[in-house]
């Protein structure tokens, strides 16, 4: 069990590394003129999909192997005690998360993710409570207490963001 913990947290923290850092790495101007170099991002994007296909591989190797382990089930991984330590891994990843991602996407992943913990099996009930009470906390935070909310640094997720501060922004017009 401890292996695959140990893989899932470093596929993570890969996929992690990929999308925030990889990415987002600047590339001086006579490189980015010049077509015919490799870019300095092309062997860290290379090493980590194929670090990412590996580790994957090798979870679903762990999970086939185990498959009839009884102290491998679902119920021994969620025990009391391991509950909480995901509870706590899933608020440190929010936290990382935050910012790139903005309190939108954040609130939600986080309401869904906790629910599923809690025990929850109406994925959609789940689903449609998350979005719900995002909004409701946003509206709280937001509107009545006039806290800045992170909007997030992903383009389409930041845009995001300002459409519901604009939808909510007129709906608080309309009704004063």
């Amino acid at each position: 069990m401890f292996e695959l913990i140990c893989n899932i947290l470093l596929w993570l923290g890969l996929l992690y590394a990929y999308f925030f850092n990889v990415l987002e790495a600047p590339i001086p101007d006579r490189v980015a003129r010049n077509p015919y170099t490799l870019k300095p991002d092309m062997w860290p994007k290379t090493i980590i999909i194929l670090l990412l296909v590996c580790i994957a591989l090798n979870i679903i190797n762990i999970i086939r192997k185990n498959k009839n382990n009884p102290e491998f089930s679902l119920d021994a991984l969620l025990s009391i005690r391991a509950r909480m330590c995901i509870g706590i891994a899933l608020v440190v990843a929010a936290s990382f998360v935050l910012e790139p991602l903005g309190y939108m996407v954040t609130c939600v992943l986080v309401l869904f993710f906790y629910g599923l913990l809690l025990g929850q099996t109406h994925v959609i009930r789940l689903a449609i409570f998350s979005v719900i009470i995002t909004l409701v906390l946003y509206v709280v935070f937001s509107v009545l207490l006039s806290v800045n909310l992170p909007r997030g640094t992903i383009p389409e997720l930041r845009n995001f963001s300002l459409y519901v501060e604009s939808l909510v922004a007129s709906v608080k017009g309309a009704i004063m």
